[in-house]
């Protein structure tokens, strides 16, 4: 059984008078009380920190809100780096973490004082040309195999992400030479993983590389980031991970391993989709019914809003406002208008009656949702707002206009003229 929405239908009512659908909302109360209870789990850690995984939800209005509980930012392009900056993020804060990064990317980061995470052995002598090596540094890991691979990231040696365990401590001997003081290592083995003993399991193999670098190397590890990948349950039948359980277990670990050789490592996470997921709603409304070979629902929503079905055919549960202890009396696709016929946020999916105007709301959409969103056939970008406890509403991003749409188009002068006297205002 899922949890109650945390606002119903005549919110939505009130809200529509101001906002058209579609638009997203994000619960600000249950974020907070997530990254609370991470923080708790791992509060055992001195120099803990979560680095909010930018890419699932840049937006500055969650960045700030996230920045107020103590989190950095995981940013991969230099506009996320902007994004961060002006959130209030600065500094040590951020974490750069790309792959085949340019030189100006390095140079942004390096102007911010990120800390930068290397994909690849290659990318020293890139990083060196771009600006000079920092006295931080951390390495990204891909150990070929592990136990917790899932189905969303593939095997690593499918993966393009990271060193071979053999490239990694040579590029730790290198950055040593050239300089580098305080040196982190990071590794993101899955995605959007239910299981448990994911965390604890790749702690074990972290803190395990770092005593072999210890030794072999007389480098230490100051920070391991576990990046993310504890995922949240979307369908209806999945559990949520128990994050304090998570915590206690890779204590437990930790202490097995670092504690217990006299070492001292703070852990970092890279967090999104389990921090904004679950408390993002994309709000849309019924606007056909189409009755051919199958039974379809028509919503102004596209995948253009919300891309993860059409993508990875994942599961987002539905709700019908004002319907939610009906019973399922039809099976229906739930699509958009979009001239594809992926563009579905549904297939054979259960559901109340639905009549025209009613409310549906698509739930664990807060992270890669909005974000993930692009223009195809003209659709516009939808609006972003924040509700807090009182259900009040803050706008932090607008819905896109078509002047929006067409300004980055070169066009002609009597194009531009024309729009300018026409729709495009």
């Amino acid at each position: 059984m899922r949890e109650q929405l945390p606002f119903g239908l005549d919110d939505v009512k009130e809200w529509n008078r101001t906002y058209p659908t579609p638009f997203y909302v994000y619960d600000a109360e249950g974020i907070r009380a997530c990254v609370r209870a991470l923080y708790k789990a791992f509060s055992w850690n001195e120099g803990f920190r979560e680095y909010f995984a930018v890419k699932a939800t840049p937006t500055p209005g969650i960045l700030r809100l996230l920045a107020s509980e103590g989190c950095g930012a995981d940013c991969a392009s230099i506009p996320e780096l902007m994004l961060a900056e002006r959130s209030g993020i600065t500094g040590s804060r951020i974490i750069l973490s790309s792959n085949e990064t340019l030189p100006e990317e390095y140079q942004a980061a390096a102007k911010l004082g990120a800390i930068i995470n290397l994909d690849d052995i290659t990318q020293i002598e890139h990083l060196e040309k771009a600006c000079g090596i920092p006295e931080t540094v951390c390495c990204r890991y891909n150990p070929g195999q592990f136990s917790n691979t899932n189905g969303i990231m593939g095997h690593q040696y499918d993966s393009k992400f990271g060193m071979k365990p053999d490239q990694l401590m040579e590029a730790y001997a290198d950055l040593r030479d050239k300089g580098v003081k305080h040196f982190g290592l990071h590794a993101m083995l899955a995605s959007c993983s239910l299981d448990e003993n994911y965390y604890p399991n790749l702690a074990r193999e972290l803190f395990t590389l770092v005593l072999r670098i210890h030794k072999v190397l007389g480098i230490d590890i100051e920070f391991v980031d576990f990046s993310g990948g504890i995922g949240i349950p979307y369908r209806p039948e999945e559990k949520a991970i128990d994050i304090k359980k998570i915590g206690a277990a890779v204590k437990r670990v930790y202490d097995e391993l670092i504690a217990a050789n006299g070492l001292k490592v703070r852990i970092f996470t890279e967090m999104g989709r389990y921090i904004t997921g679950p408390y993002g709603y994309l709000v849309t409304k019924a606007i056909g019914k189409k009755h051919i070979y199958k039974e379809y629902i028509g919503v102004d929503a596209t995948a253009c809003n919300l891309m993860r079905p059409a993508m990875y055919e994942a599961y987002h549960h539905i709700r019908v406002l004002g319907k939610e202890n009906a019973p399922e009396e039809i099976t229906v696709d739930v699509v958009g208008s979009l001239c594809e016929n992926n563009d579905k946020f549904a297939i054979n999916r259960g559901l109340p009656q639905v009549e025209l105007g009613d409310y549906l709301v698509i739930e664990d959409a807060g992270a890669h949702g909005h974000s993930m969103g692009y223009n195809y056939n003209g659709k516009l970008r939808s609006a972003e707002l924040l509700m807090e406890a009182d259900h009040s509403l803050k706008l932090i991003r607008r819905a896109q206009t078509p002047a929006d749409y067409f300004d980055t188009l070169d066009v002609d002068e009597a194009f531009t003229a024309a729009g300018k006297t026409g729709l495009i205002q």
